[in-house]
């Protein structure tokens, strides 16, 4: 442990907290494109009680967000001014309760898949294609094969800015393709999910697990896995497909910087060689959406996220580190 390190966990300690407080924190660490600038401050709960006590010491004004996997997120050159919650490093339980799978928000959904099968569970496969946690599928409802996260959610749990979990049920949000929000209050402001209870159909366990296996196989067929990527960049449109209007504009294979549309995929920007800035990134998915729009008249939708400012002229992006 380096003295920065102890330092940074002595801090937390001294607050009576027990995970880790990491400060001017590279997000290209922490996010699936491997690129972006840094954190003003991360924080590594240690457990749910542990992240309500961390909640309750900032201040009311503190801009702040909650990151799983970073499979959906993209952090602008010039950083986040505010603190990030890493929830995929220690909230990651899954477990049965009374004929429902609970799954802890840090939880990988492709672990609630196979948790699923295991038990003799249908209807939970879709989640082994999506590239992120419980807690971006239910901030998104994320979905994939024909299948939505919040068709199976009974009820939820969520954590308040001043550090209070209270329980809340589907009837509370607003809730669409690709879209979710707390009917009253701000989801992502006020709110933030750190659990939920799925209602999936029992069933055949051995029929699960091959379903598992043939998406996977797809996905892998289908999909640019082997390069720094963050998903489906655009929303699917009502009744097409982002991809191929994407590729009908001849698109694939198209760079800005380091960044590139990817040729397996071209709803998807891959950082093949690791050098992409956020700002080649922000910049392809404004090409691509002008482009399309240009040519057929659609307004493609982004469905990542995006956040942070942009870098002073200049100064250099944090890259992710081996």
């Amino acid at each position: 442990m380096n003295m920065a390190e102890h330092r940074e966990i002595s801090e937390a300690a001294a607050a009576g907290l027990r995970g880790r407080l990491l400060r001017d924190e590279p997000m290209a660490r922490h996010v699936s494109w491997r690129a972006g600038g840094r954190a003003d401050r991360a924080y590594v709960p240690a457990g749910t009680d542990d992240l309500a006590r961390f909640l309750a010491t900032l201040p009311a004004a503190e801009p702040v967000c909650f990151v799983g996997l970073g499979s959906n997120l993209l952090v602008r050159d010039g950083g986040f001014r505010g603190t990030v919650v890493l929830m995929h490093r220690t909230h990651g339980a899954i477990r049965l309760e009374e004929g429902r799978i609970f799954a802890d928000a840090g939880a990988a959904s492709p672990k609630v898949a196979r948790f699923a099968a295991n038990h003799a569970f249908e209807g939970a496969e879709f989640f082994a294609g999506i590239p992120g946690t419980v807690g971006g599928a239910l901030a998104m409802n994320a979905g994939c094969y024909g299948a939505e996260t919040w068709e199976f959610v009974d009820r939820v749990r969520m954590i308040e800015r001043r550090g209070a979990c209270v329980e809340r049920i589907p009837q509370d949000f607003d809730i669409g393709y690709r879209h979710v929000a707390l009917k009253r209050g701000a989801l992502g402001a006020d709110e933030w999910f750190v659990g939920a209870w799925f209602r999936f159909r029992p069933g055949d366990g051995p029929r699960a697990r091959a379903r598992i296996k043939a998406l996977l196989a797809r996905r892998v067929a289908s999909q640019p896995l082997a390069q720094p990527n963050a998903g489906s960049v655009f929303r699917n449109p009502p009744d097409g497909y982002a991809a191929r209007l994407i590729e009908a504009c001849g698109l694939k294979g198209h760079a800005i910087g380091g960044a590139r549309i990817s040729e397996k995929h071209a709803n998807f920007i891959v950082n093949p060689a690791g050098r992409a800035s956020a700002a080649d990134i922000e910049q392809l998915i404004a090409h691509a959406r002008a482009a399309v729009k240009a040519r057929f008249g659609v307004d493609l939708q982004p469905e990542v996220r995006i956040i942070g400012e942009e870098a002073a002229r200049g100064s250099r992006s944090g890259k992710a580190q081996p």
